[in-house]
């Protein structure tokens, strides 16, 4: 073989080891940053291993909702099952019973214990005070 046709080639198979470990790398760093979205239904089903970060939503079920000082405790609910979701800090202003909500956090024997939790609004905003009618 020539040299310029072995230079070649060893140039060729450099860039394909750093090619695959820069993706190796990447996908390595997507992998860990990637939180899976289920419903109540959908996480009763699953198997889910304790120490994978997940996002359940649905909509908090009317009369669910317990506080004592920064810690709430509410159950979502797909109207098919519902999940407990247990909080320690302070709700967006839009959570409330009846509303669509989405906890990130880590299941725990059927509990999910959430590092944050994100209220859902509808897209028919009105400011407060202001009627329909009018």
């Amino acid at each position: 073989m020539k040299a310029i046709r072995q230079k070649r080639l060893i140039t060729v198979f450099v860039i394909l080891i750093f090619s695959g470990s820069g993706s190796f790398l990447i996908f390595k760093a997507l992998d860990s940053n990637l939180d899976f979205f289920f419903t109540p239904s959908e996480l009763i089903e699953q198997t889910i291993p304790d120490n994978k970060r997940i996002k359940i939503g649905g909509m908090v079920l009317e009369g669910s909702i317990i506080r004592d000082k920064t810690n709430i405790t509410f159950q979502i609910t797909d109207y098919k099952h519902s999940v407990a979701v247990n909080f320690d800090g302070v709700v967006p202003d839009l959570f409330k019973e009846g509303s669509g909500v989405v906890a990130l956090g880590y299941l725990d024997n059927g509990t999910v214990y959430a590092e944050q939790i994100l209220a859902k609004h509808d897209e028919n905003y009105m400011p407060p005070g202001m009627d329909m009618e009018k």
